[in-house]
């Protein structure tokens, strides 16, 4: 613990950690208005599932990078079904004798509904210090700030010493089928020591407005999702029985939700929880605080559980989230079915996880099956050289704020990267109030502020990483 604390230049208390508040450059910095440009350009196309205006996507940005005088055969446009994703290769000149640095960032959106909004979610609107528009923070800003730092990046003449890949996915909302793809059949244009993925963690400012501390997603539950099936003759709904498939299925249903998993822990959840406790401070940072140095502290692991934000650092979570069953009203049911949803703790592991709920419902005339193909991965190693590089980047519009690793719920394409042995670490340069966070939600929205801050810190990082 005391070593990774040195990495980062150790923890500040709370009240220590009432920075300014995001400040906007006194000047626009180089290609700021060629992010800008894209990003606008980005949120203008509707890359949602299902109107195949990705591939569109991709070839803009192809062309950009070809503008920018990117070798067109550094530039690999892959079609993917109606997706498609994008590889841009910036070559070093490989006097590390390192292997590349992975860069990456998706460029399919989650839909939204014009009707619904309260501007045009396909047009970029600033306004009130937002830029508004689907896509604005997830994950459109990601892709333009990398491709604008990228390209700035070359007209500087910088030459790294390795190469550097930018690899942006299609369909990260839905299947994740092109960063699998990436990650397996496309595994030579992609290889690299490590992935550098825009897609989350990132800095947070309280309700004031002054940042607290910059999350880097270290690791990923596992995303698994069962299906379980009571199974029933049927007949007659006027002759009930005692034997009834919505019965069955809703008492297994208590079980599971009477039910909770194993604490687990890990090096990156206790140094987590470890340097957020004096920056939540109170009862549940105290709570952090006992965690962080015994997992098996009872009352600890009690407040934490009650906290939606924190039960899932502390060992896998599963819960139901849909339901179905019967086939008419006036007949008894011949099946019913549920959905469970579970992120599961690295290293768990699906098939162990789905045993535990087995004996939890503890019941063999239920039926159980595995959705989709869900792939787990271990936690990346926290690597100094990649800590000090994001805490070099961050400190310069922030000076000495905590980089904390974190244990992502969701999924980003990282997951996939680090299933085949690339570690992989999520991140953005969004400095954001989560009473202003709407991804996939309406009206979203990113700071205009923060946008200069993330060119900056990027800027900083790949030189630093490639020199």
């Amino acid at each position: 613990m005391k070593k990774f604390m040195s990495v980062v230049g150790g923890i500040f208390l709370a009240s220590q950690c009432c920075l300014s508040t995001l400040a906007a450059e006194s000047k626009v910095l180089p290609f700021q208005d060629k992010a800008l440009e894209m990003l606008r350009t980005s949120v203008s196309m509707r890359t949602a599932e299902g109107f195949g205006l990705v591939p569109k996507l991709a070839q803009y940005y192809a062309e950009e990078f070809k503008k920018a005088g990117f070798a067109p055969e550094d530039i690999h446009l892959l079609p993917m079904g109606d997706t498609a994703a994008l590889v841009v290769r910036y070559r070093g000149n490989n006097s590390s004798g390192k292997k590349a640095i992975l860069l990456s960032a998706h460029m399919d959106v989650v839909d939204a509904l014009p009707e619904d909004w309260e501007r045009d979610p396909f047009t970029l609107i600033e306004e009130n210090g937002f830029f508004f528009g689907r896509g604005s923070s997830d994950n459109k800003f990601g892709v333009s700030v990398l491709s604008a730092t990228l390209m700035r990046l070359r007209s500087e003449g910088f030459i790294p010493s390795r190469d550097i890949i930018l690899a942006l996915s299609g369909d990260e909302e839905s299947l994740m089928m092109t960063a699998r793809k990436l990650a397996t059949e496309y595994r030579s244009l992609i290889d690299a020591e490590f992935a550098l993925v825009a897609d989350g963690g990132g800095g947070h400012l309280d309700e004031d407005g002054h940042a607290t501390s910059f999350s880097v997603d270290s690791a990923e539950k596992t995303y698994a999702t069962f299906e379980m099936t009571a199974r029933n003759p049927g007949g007659h709904s006027s002759l009930p029985r005692k034997d009834n498939a919505i019965r069955d299925l809703s008492v297994a249903l208590d079980k599971i939700f009477g039910y909770e998993f194993p604490v687990e822990f890990s090096e990156l959840t206790q140094s987590y929880f470890s340097q957020t406790a004096p920056i939540i401070g109170g009862t549940v940072g105290d709570a952090m605080k006992r965690f962080a140095h015994n997992p098996k502290d009872k009352k600890a692991i009690k407040i934490l559980r009650e906290i939606p934000e924190y039960a899932g650092s502390t060992g896998t979570t599963c819960v139901p989230t849909m339901l179905k069953g019967g086939h008419a009203e006036n007949a008894l049911p011949q099946s019913a079915t549920a959905t469970i949803n579970c992120r599961i703790f690295p290293g768990v592991g699906v098939a162990k996880t789905l045993a535990v709920l087995k004996d939890v419902v503890g019941n063999d005339a239920i039926d159980w099956k595995i959705l989709d193909n869900p792939l787990e991965s271990d936690a990346s190693p926290i690597r100094k050289d990649v800590f000090e590089a994001i805490g070099h980047g961050v400190h310069l519009s922030y000076p000495g704020l905590p980089i904390i690793p974190h244990m992502a719920s969701g999924a980003s394409d990282g997951l996939h990267f680090r299933a085949v042995g690339i570690p992989s670490y999520t991140f953005s340069g969004i400095f954001m109030k989560a009473s202003d966070e709407y991804a996939h939600g309406l009206n979203e929205r990113v700071p205009t502020a923060t946008l200069p801050v993330a060119l900056k810190m990027w800027h900083s990082i790949l030189t630093e990483l490639s020199q």
